[in-house]
């Protein structure tokens, strides 16, 4: 165990020296089948991560005028750090290939994070929304396959099975079966926050991902089902998003944000593989630690508090970037029936008759993730060398 200040305590590169040309902002891209797929979810997530930070400091933003320079300011840096992290997806990846390693993400992430939880209700809530990208996975594989003729695996890189998970079918809740019980602030660990504010980043930009591109598609299907997997991003953003305390003030979700961001970038430093994407962790970590040295000192001005109250403790190891297959598997073996009646996690016999109502008018006119999956079995180089050998 690692305590925070191993971490926290350094003062990072001052805001004002944090500066960017256009140039290094758009530069090189990782090779799509090269580089370790791990590169690419580090990329992904840290996209998501920064896309996030933007979002949570407009909010603030729109409630606190004394905070909007300070936040404009560490706002315009992290538009220029989610530009050079996201920019380094090349154009080598059609935008469904993109669409499979985002969920390699969702599931290798949410995974690791879930083994790290210490609270038993947070950490099922990861493990149970786990299982729906896991499927999704199997689906967006399928039409991968089907309308482009790629193989899956090409971008997993044999990390991540490509099988049914709880079907797709099955996850369009009512919105009463999606609130989730959340973390007490004063008790609860560090960690368990950094967590929450993590997995409902990555989560939003997957979310705003599939609803940007899902249009662009000619294919019925495809657009169907970026609108059916879409919505349960959504969902996704809402049961993750409840997990945090609403009673923490602005301030404080401002202060465990930069403190998530830093533990971030300190886990993607620490196993990167590629010597030129790991320099820009070790500089973002730099960059983050700056931005988490004014929300400090904001915190102590506007709420007459030591940051050391929220940041204080011991933080697990980083987050670990490496194949999950074992846990997932265990997990979809124990509970790919567990479903949800209101924050609670029931059997699937007990699922409330609000959802299934609510199910079973979206999908009276069909269901696009079950079309686009019928008969599919993952093989090496898809479908089409199994039917030529």
């Amino acid at each position: 165990m690692e305590t925070i200040s191993g971490i926290f305590d350094n003062k990072g590169t001052p805001l004002e020296k944090q500066k960017f040309t256009w140039k290094e902002m758009a530069g090189k891209p990782i090779s799509k089948l090269d580089d370790d797929a791990f590169t690419r979810v580090r990329i992904i997530l840290m996209n998501g991560v920064e896309t996030d930070a933007l979002r949570l400091k407009h909010g603030i933003a729109r409630f606190n005028k004394e905070l909007r320079l300070p936040l404009a300011e560490i706002r315009r840096v992290e538009q220029h750090q989610a530009t050079m992290v996201n920019w380094l997806i090349g154009a080598d990846h059609s935008p469904l290939e993109t669409t499979v390693a985002y969920e390699q993400v969702a599931i290798e992430v949410t995974a690791a994070v879930a083994q790290n939880e210490p609270d038993p209700y947070q950490a099922q809530t990861y493990r149970f929304g786990l299982l729906e990208d896991f499927d999704h996975l199997y689906r967006y594989s399928a039409m991968l396959d089907r309308l482009e003729g790629k193989d899956a695996n090409n971008i997993l890189q044999g990390y991540t099975d490509i099988v049914p998970g709880r079907k797709t079918s099955e996850h369009h809740r009512h919105p009463e079966n999606d609130i989730r019980d959340n973390y007490e602030k004063n008790s609860a660990a560090l960690i368990t926050k950094i967590h929450a504010a993590l997995i409902t980043g990555a989560e939003y930009q997957t979310h705003d991902y599939y609803q940007n591109i899902g249009p662009l598609f000619a294919d019925p299907l495809a657009r169907q089902l970026y609108a059916e997997i879409a919505s349960v991003e959504e969902q996704h953003v809402t049961q993750y998003g409840a997990l945090s305390d609403p009673s923490e003030s602005h301030i404080e979700k401002w202060l465990v944000h930069e403190a998530m961001e830093v533990y971030m970038y300190a886990s993607c430093a620490e196993q990167e593989t590629n010597p030129r994407i790991k320099a820009i962790w070790e500089r973002f970590l730099d960059y983050e630690l700056g931005h988490l040295n004014v929300a400090c000192e904001w915190f102590k001005k506007i709420e007459g508090r030591d940051p050391a109250e929220i940041l204080a403790g011991p933080l697990p190891k980083m987050v670990e970037f490496k194949s999950q297959r074992e846990f997932v598997r265990q997990v979809l073996a124990a509970e790919v029936n567990l479903r949800t009646a209101g924050p609670a996690y029931v059997d699937k016999a007990k699922e409330p008759q609000s959802s299934l109502d609510y199910r079973n008018h979206l999908a009276s006119e069909g269901l696009a993730s079950d079309i686009v999956s019928a008969g599919y079995q993952w093989a090496p180089g898809g479908e089409l060398m199994r039917k030529h050998s």
